[in-house]
């Protein structure tokens, strides 16, 4: 008793203190990547117009512009990859679909042989193969994660990938055009906002990573702010060619 006692303590111990990041970001990444993105392509929109001497008027309404523009693109293009990407996985599922009701043994035979290639012993990889290949949708299940690495009961929305790329931009580009809707009448006031956007961005990061927030907070810091000072210089050397 004593020691089953003793390995379940050290079995509850050991699921407790192991654990793993994240290490696909799951909706955290895709989310705080898109706003990032929004955030710098559009401050760097602005500053680069801001960097040509014009009206404030113009400014507002190039980064509203810009907010739509990329948002509207963004998730136009997460949609397309996303339905492209599904639309191929069903594809590759219908025919291994197709070859379960066609060759039921060779498929079974075939899983058999991916187990005896992981080390499991030939009569104990057939047994697993027959028994877990008497349910055609389990077996489709098994084939599909085994041969695709895919789950077919888990294949991403077309529909959510886009909304969420929408949203997450469209907030990262609002960030640098909220303090003119607020009445600000220069540029510091948004460049001020932009800059705690980014390094919220990168601290955020940082829980899908193995650095520090702090470190991804000025590393994105540096990158944005790098972004909107070449635009600003480009801005003033077009303005002053054309003006």
């Amino acid at each position: 008793m004593a020691i089953i006692e003793t390995e379940a303590t050290l079995h509850v111990a050991h699921r407790d203190n192991h654990t793993h990041r994240d290490v696909n970001g799951g909706w955290l990444r895709p989310a705080v990547f898109g706003a990032m993105d929004g955030l710098v392509s559009n401050l760097a929109l602005m500053t680069g117009v801001a960097g040509g001497s014009v009206s404030q008027q113009t400014i507002v309404i190039t980064g509203l512009a810009g907010l739509a523009a990329g948002a509207f693109s963004m998730a136009a293009g997460e949609y397309t990859s996303v339905a492209s990407q599904r639309e191929l996985v069903e594809a590759e599922l219908a025919v291994e679909r197709r070859e379960l009701r066609k060759h039921p043994k060779d498929e079974e035979r075939e899983l058999a042989e991916l187990y005896e290639a992981r080390g499991v012993e030939p009569e104990l990889a057939r047994e697993v193969a027959r028994q877990l290949s008497h349910d055609p949708e389990q077996a489709l299940e098994i084939h599909a994660r085994e041969e695709l690495g895919i789950d077919p009961g888990d294949l991403p929305s077309p529909a959510v990938a886009a909304v969420s790329s929408f949203g997450s931009f469209a907030l990262g580009a609002l960030l640098p055009v909220l303090p003119y809707l607020l009445g600000a009448t220069v540029l510091w006031p948004a460049l001020l906002l932009a800059m705690i956007g980014l390094f919220a961005c990168g601290a955020v990061v940082a829980k899908v990573t193995a650095r520090s927030w702090w470190f991804s907070g000025l590393r994105q810091l540096a990158l944005g702010g790098a972004a909107a000072g070449v635009t600003y210089a480009l801005g003033s050397l077009f303005g002053a060619a054309v003006g």
